[in-house]
């Protein structure tokens, strides 16, 4: 099986043993608190599942700096995003104390994890200014991931950390949420040998469908890994049982037995298009796959990437070496009218885009809110009723 990245186990940090989870919790609610962001507890949830091996807790200022950079921290261990603890306010924390860390996304704000504070530092304008521009490629406070990253304070808290608990996760989605310990089980125990991992924030179409299907063909795999975002969207995307439910339907009904599994993993979308996509792989390797698709404005919002940015950044930016995973880059997929069947659109030379059916997301929410379900061209009619059903309870 392959390898999780820069070790040869996964190294999860929930505390898994319920002496020390017990006795931990106990300590927690004795320990000066500080209640965190939404991103740093969606990447204490990482961590704590396994899905960031081998980080053992929030960088520092020169690891984050470093990674912004050159995709390696200040050891040399790679890592595509910087990962902090950012907060606007550590008055009466310091280095070598204990803290614990508040969910924000739970009610009553309970304790997620224990931080070991190694250092508090404050990250200077021009230093997060550096960091956005490289993650981002932007500084537009528009641009969803950006404006998260700069708002939620300038005060670096690092230093390692031991997971409580991961939040809302498995709890509202039982049935769906995985640790990378729990796929890799899950991979093991089918047998599968090659694994391809798709990403999605939204529901599966026609389309998405069918690249699962093609990327499995030509690679290979015996086996598929759905992995959809949990965590906290931009308004207006489809909220996450109703994709789970729309995307185990498209799974019963039009893949063979024991060739997919639906799961989803706890984390707030960045939107950060190329970087993003080199942090999904990274995570996909640990989770135990050894192939991701790729396609057209992967982890994209708006117009702030090229189509196939997050492609061309595995060839021309990422450190040789840096990940065995492999990558399936493809290309936009529709139903072609002339061939009858889903194809990707690079390779139809001989098409115009008349040849092809073609919906805006604006208009498959028009149709979907008006009762009416899109082309079976263009989605599954079993999906389309649960989308439908969704947008007439608006």
């Amino acid at each position: 099986m392959i390898k999780p990245i820069g070790s040869d186990e996964l190294m999860p940090l929930f505390v898994y043993d319920t002496d020390e989870h017990d006795t931990l919790s106990k300590e927690a609610e004795g320990l000066p608190s500080i209640l965190i962001s939404s991103a740093a507890a969606g990447n204490a949830v990482m961590m704590g599942g396994g899905y960031f091996t081998p980080l053992n807790g929030y960088m520092n200022v020169a690891d984050a700096i470093s990674v912004a950079e050159t995709m390696k921290m200040t050891s040399g261990q790679f890592f595509p995003v910087p990962v902090l603890n950012l907060v606007e306010n550590a008055d009466g924390i310091s280095a070598g104390s204990r803290i614990a860390l508040r969910d924000p996304n739970v009610d009553g704000n309970p304790v997620i994890a224990v931080q070991d504070v190694v250092a508090v530092e404050e990250v200077t304008a021009e230093q997060m200014a550096m960091m956005t521009d490289k993650v981002y490629r932007t500084d537009d406070m528009e641009h969803p991931g950006v404006n998260a990253f700069n708002t939620v304070g300038r005060i670096a808290i690092s230093g390692p950390i031991k997971v409580l608990n991961f939040s809302y996760f498995n709890t509202e989605f039982p049935d769906t949420f995985r640790t990378a310990v729990e796929i890799r089980n899950e991979i093991q125990e089918h047998g599968w040998k090659k694994v391809v991992a798709f990403q999605t924030r939204n529901p599966m179409h026609l389309a998405h469908e069918e690249l699962c299907h093609m990327a499995m063909e030509r690679l290979g795999c015996d086996g598929l890994v759905i992995h959809m975002l949990l965590g906290k969207l931009k308004p207006g995307d489809i909220p996450a049982p109703v994709r789970d439910a729309a995307i185990r339907k498209m799974v019963e009904l039009y893949f063979p037995p024991n060739s997919a599994m639906v799961t989803g993993y706890g984390f707030d979308m960045l939107y950060a298009g190329p970087r993003e996509a080199v942090l999904h792989a990274y995570f996909r390797q640990n989770m135990g796959a050894t192939h991701f698709i790729i396609g057209r404005d992967h982890a994209g919002v708006g117009d702030y990437y090229g189509a196939f940015d997050a492609q061309t950044i595995f060839d021309d930016e990422v450190p040789a070496g840096a990940m065995e995973i492999e990558i399936f880059k493809a290309d936009h997929t529709a139903w072609s009218k002339k061939l009858n069947k889903v194809i990707m659109m690079r390779e139809a030379p001989d098409h115009e885009k008349e040849d092809f059916v073609l919906l805006s997301g604006t208009k498959v929410r028009e149709m979907l809110g008006n009762g009416t379900a899109p082309p079976k061209e263009f989605s599954r009619p079993e999906v389309a009723q649960i989308l439908i059903n969704y947008y007439q309870s608006l």
